[in-house]
């Protein structure tokens, strides 16, 4: 009995066969060269606003049904993922299905915001886009993070149209010379206006979370996606290690949207660049945050094992860097079950290496793990070595200074809540991640979220307590 010829499938782009194992209508280089092209939402003919389908969609006056409608156009030659577009409005996938799929959104800043990103022309949509000139003549009302989205705007526009008005560092004239012909004009005071408007993210990214910080960050990505292989060489090194550092905090950001696809994707991207900058410590640094990454995902091996990955490399790592990898390592050793002597001991060893910090050592990487960043990361790893009791009294001690960030507070809070738990205390548990809900959803943080469905769990047997109760009724309306 002969056996049927298995038929053959092609690229529907380039032609060339496809893998067996490739369920895809294209194969890999031309999807990847597709998502390259991607990076930031394409200029699109007048005609695609044209189509039946956007005129209904846009008709509708409804955000979430033009998005959709243009996520599906045939110009784009395949329907685009919403991990695509939600990177582009500054959302996650789940956020955009959701835009997608609920009610009309009325919120009049989002809405031409998300416009602007997909550059909508104004005549079409059914509420009132804000002038160029309109923005100078308010600017002094507007909130710093507004001043962000319109230099986000202006850098995914090529620095196009009026610079804006807001706050900023550098030469914005230099900077449109730049992203019109980076051969010519990308110099070095364009690469420091890039790392000053990183640090601007980085500063953002604390007091209002991760979706203040994201459109400036995306715009400042895409910029360089676009430009790096046009620059001299002599610039395109100092300007990849801007990258790379950018896309390690972009990826920091997605995971405190708890979306870890697109923050993998980033890390990678942070590799990458850092590999082609020749910059071997953040080869390192990246290793080290996606050890940390798994932990959100209790994945006991992976935390470990990057840890020591990091640790081990060919790379000099500053000794504060250094510090973090170690307590790093101790909380692997924690999860995988080791005794709390064993985890104490890579602690002391990490609170060691801080003492021998130099400050030429933090260029690159900061100063933001210091002692209370160790504290809060080490009552962590007691929480995982069965000592919740001790991990409590880390925890109040750094919380009590009142020196962390409006998220990172409510991030420790809803961690020490569960180490409250974990030590059978529900009322005080359940109090604290009451307190702590609040303040994940001022800063829109999904994993401070994670942490404290983990303390519902965690409290089950007391669910009938009034604290416990009052706790599922806060946490109602976003379940």
């Amino acid at each position: 009995m002969t056996r049927a010829p298995r038929t053959q499938r092609y690229c529907a782009h380039c032609g060339n066969r496809l893998s067996s194992h490739n369920a895809q209508k294209f194969c890999h280089p031309c999807d990847l060269a597709f998502r390259e092209q991607l990076a930031h939402p394409p200029q699109v003919p007048a005609g695609f606003w044209q189509t039946d389908q956007m005129r209904d969609a846009l008709s509708t006056w409804h955000i979430g049904r033009v998005i959709y409608a243009y996520r599906l156009h045939p110009h784009h030659g395949r329907v685009l993922p919403q991990e695509l577009i939600a990177s582009w409005l500054g959302l996650t996938q789940a956020q955009l299905s959701r835009i997608e799929k609920g009610p009309a959104p009325e919120h009049l800043s989002r809405l031409t915001q998300w416009a602007q990103a997909l550059r909508i022309p104004a005549e079409l949509l059914w509420f009132k886009l804000r002038l160029a000139d309109e923005d100078e003549a308010t600017a002094s009302d507007h909130h710093d993070g507004d001043a962000g989205l319109r230099l986000a705007r202006w850098l995914l526009a090529g620095g196009r149209g009026t610079p804006p008005a807001a706050s900023h560092t550098g030469d914005l004239g230099q900077i449109a010379l730049a992203l019109d012909d980076a051969y010519r004009y990308f110099d070095g005071s364009v690469v420091e206006f890039f790392r000053d408007q990183l640090a601007r993210c980085k500063a953002d990214d604390g007091q209002r979370g991760p979706t203040g910080a994201l459109p400036l960050m995306l715009a400042l990505l895409g910029a360089i996606t676009r430009h790096s292989k046009d620059v001299r060489p002599d610039i395109r090194r100092s300007l990849l290690t801007v990258g790379a550092d950018g896309a390690e905090f972009a990826g920091w950001l997605y995971r405190d949207l708890y979306d870890p696809v697109t923050a993998t994707f980033l890390y990678d991207r942070a590799m990458e660049w850092a590999q082609a900058a020749g910059s071997l410590p953040m080869q390192g640094y990246v290793l080290l945050k996606k050890s940390q990454m798994a932990y959100e995902s209790k994945d006991a091996a992976a935390v470990l094992g990057l840890a020591q990955a990091a640790e081990q490399g060919p790379w000099q790592l500053p000794a504060r860097v250094r510090a973090e990898v170690v307590q790093q390592e101790a909380l692997g050793l924690a999860m995988i079950g080791e005794s709390a002597i064993a985890v104490e001991q890579y602690l002391g060893e990490a609170s060691e290496l801080l003492t021998r910090t130099h400050p030429d050592d933090d260029q690159l990487f900061g100063t933001y793990f210091n002692e209370g960043t160790l504290q809060l990361r080490s009552a962590t790893c007691f929480t995982e070595a069965g000592k919740p009791q001790r991990a409590v009294e880390m925890f109040g001690t750094v919380l009590a200074g009142n020196g962390l960030s409006r998220r990172d507070s409510g991030f420790f809070s809803a961690r020490q809540a569960n180490a409250l738990a974990l030590s059978g205390e529900p009322d005080e548990a359940a109090s604290l991640a009451t307190t702590a809900v609040k303040v994940a959803r001022e800063t829109r943080s999904e994993r401070t979220m994670n942490v404290i469905i983990e303390v519902l769990r965690v409290l089950e047997p007391w669910r009938n307590r009034a604290s416990v109760r009052a706790l599922h009724e806060v946490l109602a309306p976003a379940r």
